[in-house]
């Protein structure tokens, strides 16, 4: 009796169910894909990514109903109202089975009591795998004072974030520039700034604190590069300044009253550099190893006199050989991308893991590009020496701070895009030729969270496996474990 109960209960929850799938009467047809935020109308998105939630961008929309669909006859239904949250186990089962294939999602809206249908739109779901998740800092828009910030992780499979390191550990303190060896969570360089600051070195696990600042270079370490074997990171040393705009579109300028780039060895606790690398007449920044480990790539512009001519600031993309056995430099140094002849200037190169393509970002002037509406997202092909703008992933507000996933199929960018003040974390597709597909904003369980939140997603960087760091070592080791660094020449 027991069974035949259950079948009947069955059947009717089947019959419910079929019934409120059933075509509806009177559905008007928009003959327009929907307006959603964030916008996955079209995008190419790996696996393994958390639920595309969105919200419908329509007034008066009291209910809705979503079909995702793959051409194996696989399939979800949501029944919602504005705001469309998906299931995130059926979800997962439904991109297990369309792994180089793609969704159809099919949505009906009632507005005012008129139900509507929308024009079904594709989701393309890319066979190539996409890292762990996501490390970046949120951080408030500000100027002079530090608000509550930290470094933070992401896994992208789920909704689910933990804080690395938060600056409440260490009272008035900044955290920036974190940064990684080609993704791998266990070796990472962190700054904390402040009067408790230093370098946070995770190098196989092994935590380290570094006291950066030698009496022959500039100032502390700050922009950094690790080297692929593991054994150097690249650093810049800048001495920066920010200033406002009295009357101008942008609100404030960044940038570099003189700036050169020190190599720091990991196992003799050394930094060293060479006269291309420090000269006076030029400044020096951004530095990015090779994926060979065999080059240096950095960014170079003229000194002028600064803050009045900062309009003349322009930053080409220039190479050094390096030698990794014996830490020494090439006697030469090439000119990747001459910008300046174009009347621009670039920032933050990044070559790809396998490396094909070098990834950077193009502004009028500086090499500050967060505060340009104008900065767009290049790309260098190091095969055919093309060079060109990343027309899908590009807008019209500020896209800047960019990184590869490891098997440099994804890459993931900062954009001011949906409100021009925030910056918040993009992800796009690119193909082995250099094809960028539609970028997407990284996927909340709240479709409204990027209109509520008030911090900026900072310098996005995809990482392998969650970061370890123990909040308790990592104060005893800023409070009391410093590792003062020293400088040594090495023009050979």
């Amino acid at each position: 009796m027991k069974g035949f109960h259950f079948s009947i209960l069955l059947s009717i929850l089947f019959l419910g169910i079929s019934s409120c799938a059933r075509e509806k009467s009177g559905v008007q047809k928009t003959g327009t894909h929907p307006d959603i935020f964030p916008d996955y109308v079209g995008v190419t998105i790996p696996e393994g990514i958390a639920p595309l939630n969105f919200r419908i961008e329509w007034d008066s929309v009291r209910h809705s109903e979503l079909l995702i669909e793959n051409s194996k006859g696989k399939s979800l239904r949501v029944r919602a109202g504005q705001a469309m949250k998906i299931p995130l186990d059926e979800w997962k089962h439904l991109l297990e089975t369309s792994k180089g294939d793609s969704l159809m999602f099919h949505l009906e809206v009632n507005r005012n009591g008129a139900w509507y249908r929308f024009s079904p739109f594709p989701v393309y779901i890319s066979s190539d795998p996409i890292d762990y998740g996501l490390s970046y800092r949120l951080i408030a828009p500000g100027y002079e004072i530090y608000s509550k910030m930290g470094i933070y992780q992401r896994s992208l499979n789920s909704f689910d974030q933990d804080a690395i390191v938060e600056n409440t550990l260490f009272q008035g303190s900044c955290m920036n520039c974190h940064s990684f060896r080609q993704t791998d969570a266990e070796n990472m360089s962190l700054h904390i700034r402040g009067s408790q600051g230093g370098t946070v070195l995770l190098n196989d696990g092994n935590l380290k604190v570094l006291d950066t600042k030698t009496k022959e270079t500039l100032s502390n370490c700050v922009y950094p590069y690790w080297h692929p074997g593991g054994n150097y990171i690249a650093y810049s040393v800048n001495k920066t300044q920010q200033t406002f705009h009295s009357a101008n579109p942008k609100r404030i300028e960044v940038f570099d009253h003189a700036s050169d780039i020190v190599i720091f060895d990991v196992k003799r606790n050394k930094l060293f550099s060479c006269d291309p690398l420090r000269s006076g007449k030029n400044m020096e920044t951004f530095p990015a190893f090779s994926p060979d480990g065999k080059s240096l790539f950095f960014c170079s512009s003229k000194v002028d006199t600064l803050p009045l001519q900062v309009k003349n600031i322009k930053y080409n993309l220039l190479r050094i050989d390096f030698n990794p056995e014996s830490g020494k430099f090439g006697s030469s140094v090439d000119t990747i991308v001459n910008a300046s002849a174009s009347d621009y200037t670039i920032s933050f190169p990044r070559p790809s893991y396998d490396g094909r393509f070098i990834a950077y970002t193009r502004f009028n002037y500086g090499n500050f590009s967060i505060w340009h509406p104008e900065a767009d997202l290049w790309l260098y092909d190091t095969e055919t020496g093309i060079n060109k703008p990343l027309e899908a992933l590009n807008s019209d507000q500020t896209e800047s701070y960019h990184s590869w996933s490891s098997n440099s199929r994804w890459i993931v960018f900062s954009s001011r895009r949906v409100n021009g003040l925030y910056t918040m974390p993009f992800i796009a597709h690119i193909d082995a030729d250099g094809n960028a597909a539609k970028p997407f904003l990284l996927p909340q369980e709240d479709p409204d969270f990027y209109d509520m939140t008030f911090y900026s997603f900072n310098v996005p960087e995809f990482i392998n496996q969650p970061v370890n760091m123990n909040p308790d070592r990592l104060e005893e080791a800023v409070n009391n474990e410093h590792v003062q660094l020293r400088f040594e020449e090495r023009n050979d």
